[in-house]
């Protein structure tokens, strides 16, 4: 049985042998899975460090530089604002990006990425060529 950072595919006979029945599972390459979400995980990573370094992690009046708003235009506060949402809003989004990946990668470890966590069977290979951190399969009526 190869273990999960082996570059070996995880058969479906190993993935049974964790408790999941060979018929439900399909051959992948788990240091294949593993690298790339290793390498979304970097790139991510960058974009998160990159939104907090323009001072995300700030309070709204030391980001600005600041002591009062008096002296600012009101529509320069506005646009401040709105800039601020904007980008908190996408801090938030990756944050969330950033926790799939990592949730894929524990499935990777236990043996269970590829398999549909709702059914129990193997995610299509196209879907997860698209988005590596499925955690279940589209269905006909797209309900999932």
């Amino acid at each position: 049985m190869s273990g999960p950072t082996s570059s070996a595919p995880v058969s479906g006979d190993a993935i049974a042998l964790r408790g999941y029945p060979s018929g439900m599972t399909q051959d992948f390459d788990a240091a294949s899975a593993r690298a790339r979400l290793e390498q979304e995980r970097e790139r991510v990573g960058g974009l998160i460090a990159s939104l907090r370094s323009e001072g995300l992690d700030e309070e709204e009046s030391e980001q600005s530089g600041e002591l009062t708003h008096y002296d600012q235009h009101p529509a320069d506060s506005a646009s401040d604002t709105f800039e601020r949402e904007k980008d908190l809003s996408i801090l938030e989004r990756l944050e969330s990006e950033m926790a799939e990946i990592e949730a894929a990668l524990q499935r990777v470890d236990d043996g269970t990425y590829g398999l549909d966590e709702v059914t129990g069977e193997p995610i299509d290979p196209e879907r997860l060529a698209a988005l590596p951190t499925a955690r279940t399969n589209v269905d006909d009526a797209g309900t999932r």
